[in-house]
């Protein structure tokens, strides 16, 4: 019984590092309509850039938040200078630019600071405690507490702020927006700016655990959208959920399901995925959409 709940606690904290980025791609989605496949690498920028600051002696918390900072106006220019030359026409082309930006902000990353693995320090203590018999590290329960905040802070920006319902107003359609008197393009850059700042709170979380590197963060986006796929892209509970469940599940299986083990446990995603798409096409906590012609 340890021994399952100890997966449990472990799979719930692997989690949350895929629910950090997932977030940041549904708050993206739900500003712009679009799916911003660059989201690990902005995060990863920003983690290099707390830690070169770190090492010029700034304190972590202070490096943290200049990093989160640099994100939000990253985000902003991306958004105002690229992204924006393509969110009218075909969400494809969309699509494959963020493909694109991805790879540059790696190639960037590892052209400034290499690809050899830095140390990151971490903003929790690394000691642990004992709860019913199963040992939890501090960090753990850190991450896991910071990314029930964040999903709190992203549901309520969406549901209780004119912000958030001015974000979705043009996301849905931004013509219809703009007729309203909404600053259209300023709230675009918002939402790339906001959604950038959680994936740099992404970045400090993930880089104490997997060491700093350009492709840190490449398996977790790929775990990130399936927690979307599975959560649902319009609910930001939704996705932090599945991202728990995806954590526990692959844990599990690895260790309980033989022919899984621990070499196979990264298809558990695309089972569930499979599985939802079927039963659910909008995942598990999404809304359908309705279009009408």
């Amino acid at each position: 019984m340890e021994k399952f709940v100890q997966l449990v606690v472990d799979g719930l904290s692997t989690g949350s590092v895929y629910a950090a980025l997932a977030l940041a791609i549904v708050l993206v989605h739900s500003a712009t309509g679009l799916i911003n496949f660059a989201q690990g690498g902005m995060a990863v920028l920003a983690a290099y850039v707390a830690w070169v600051l770190t090492n010029q002696g700034v304190p972590l918390v202070l490096a943290i938040v200049a990093s989160i900072l640099f994100s939000f106006v990253l985000g902003a220019v991306i958004e105002r200078f690229l992204m924006r030359r393509f969110e009218r026409g075909d969400p494809d082309t969309a699509v494959v630019v963020t493909v694109g930006l991805l790879t540059l902000v790696t190639g960037i990353a590892g052209w400034l600071w290499g690809y050899n693995n830095q140390q990151f320090p971490s903003l929790f203590p690394l000691d642990t405690v004992s709860v019913l018999g199963v040992s939890v590290s501090i960090r753990s329960i850190g991450t896991t507490l910071v990314i029930v905040v964040a999903m709190v802070a992203t549901q309520a920006l969406f549901v209780g702020t004119k912000l958030g319902l001015a974000l979705r107003a043009v996301a849905i359609n931004p013509q219809s927006a703009a007729y309203s008197g909404l600053p259209v393009e300023r709230l675009l850059m918002v939402g790339w700016g906001i959604a950038a700042v959680l994936g740099a709170v992404a970045g400090a979380l993930v880089a104490p655990q997997l060491t700093l590197t350009p492709g840190m963060l490449d398996n977790a986006l790929v775990y990130a959208l399936a927690a979307v796929i599975l959560g649902g892209l319009t609910s930001p509970v939704g996705v932090v959920i599945a991202a728990w469940l995806i954590g526990v599940l692959e844990n599990l299986a690895a260790v309980y399901v033989g022919f899984i083990g621990f070499d196979l446990k990264v298809a558990v995603p695309f089972i569930l995925i499979f599985v939802v798409l079927i039963v659910r096409p909008q995942g598990l906590f999404g809304r359908k959409t309705v279009v009408r012609v």
